[in-house]
């Protein structure tokens, strides 16, 4: 065997192996349903491989799964494995010995079988909710069934994978939203600080809107202030975003600060990272679909080597390490702790702000 034969057969055994894998797990959650059972997806997809890895060296053709022999085994009854060592000796000897009296059963006869039993498993259930369910889930079910019938399974349920997700994105992309208010900087202060409330997933499907909804040039208030409580940052695309919209504030001549970011978040920001403010309690904690640059992220371990002298605990030099990693951002957390002094509620840490 050669390199050109191997790269002639790959894709015919990819698409193989994905048509039989799909098969076996359609097959066993219609099994689960009838029997009303659970059974473990990770067993049965390492089974099958191990065995038609077995089956590759001694020639053999590879199995899987098969909706039909499957159904008619449920339907007689059987609910262990003895029905499947049953359903296996029968068939193995059929092949064997038993050809002959297997030719003498009309074709006919099993086309009867077979067409009773599609008509059986088809969820006759879908034509009656395609008229109820969203558009992309209808699309996605035409869809995948006439790839089915043009080309194979395999092909169907990539294409209604990529589908499905367009969709997704798309209405997600819908979502991002910006509420704009306006609070005093004091009690009776005639200085007024803008909150927009971003509320909704930021990615690459909706860092348009996002940015649409935000004009640094008709800003009235000096002080803006970006809270993403009510949003969840997913993306590269989603922090260039963030940067982005932060510097064109701050070249408006705004004083921006971000709020209620997790903490890759606040790591990851390239131009904003300064504006984070950090709080233990409020603040998110989840990770973020980016590259991370480990010369970028090294921790703060010494608040020595920055040139500040203020003595921090073990929680604050956390969040610092977790939250900054530029020593400009440091020192503007250390001087705010070094004038304020952090908040405590209890005589426990409350944050850093």
């Amino acid at each position: 065997a050669s390199f050109e034969t191997f790269a002639v057969v790959l894709p015919f055994a990819a698409s193989v192996a994905a048509v039989g894998l799909i098969e076996t797990l359609l097959t066993q959650q219609l099994v689960d349903d009838v029997t009303e059972r659970r059974t473990s997806t990770h067993k049965e997809c390492i089974a099958q491989g191990a065995g038609n890895l077995v089956n590759g060296f001694f020639g053999a053709m590879g199995g899987c799964a098969m909706i039909g022999q499957s159904m008619i085994n449920v339907q007689a009854g059987g609910r262990t494995r003895v029905s499947g060592i049953t359903c296996a000796l029968a068939i193995a000897s059929y092949v064997t010995f038993g050809a002959g009296f297997i030719e003498r059963v009309p074709i006919a006869a099993l086309v009867g079988t077979m067409l009773c039993l599609v008509l059986d498993i088809f969820d006759w259930t879908s034509f009656a909710r395609i008229r109820k369910i969203p558009k992309t889930d209808a699309a996605v079910l035409v869809l995948v069934t006439g790839v089915t019938v043009v080309t194979n399974l395999a092909v169907a349920v990539f294409a209604g994978v990529v589908l499905s997700a367009l969709g997704y994105a798309y209405k997600s992309s819908q979502r991002i939203e910006a509420r704009r208010t306006s609070v005093p900087v004091k009690t009776n202060s005639v200085e007024y600080t803008t909150v927009y409330e971003i509320s909704g997933p930021l990615f690459f499907g909706s860092v348009g809107s996002f940015t649409e909804q935000l004009d640094p040039k008709t800003e009235g208030n000096d002080r803006v202030v970006l809270d993403f409580a009510s949003s969840k940052v997913w993306d590269s695309s989603a922090l260039v975003a963030i940067d982005d919209v932060a510097e064109k504030f701050r070249n408006c001549g705004k004083v921006v600060t971000l709020r209620h970011l997790s903490a890759d978040c606040a790591a990851l920001l390239r131009k904003a990272g300064d504006l984070v403010e950090v709080n233990l309690e409020e603040d998110p904690e989840y990770p973020v679909a980016a590259d991370y640059d480990e010369e970028e992220l090294e921790t703060l371990t010494a608040h020595d080597a920055h040139g500040t002298h203020v003595s921090l605990e073990d929680w604050e030099k956390t969040a610092l390490q977790r939250q900054y990693t530029t020593p400009a951002g440091f020192r503007v957390l250390v001087d705010k702790i070094e004038e304020d002094g952090p908040p405590t509620r209890g005589g426990r840490p409350r944050g850093i702000m």
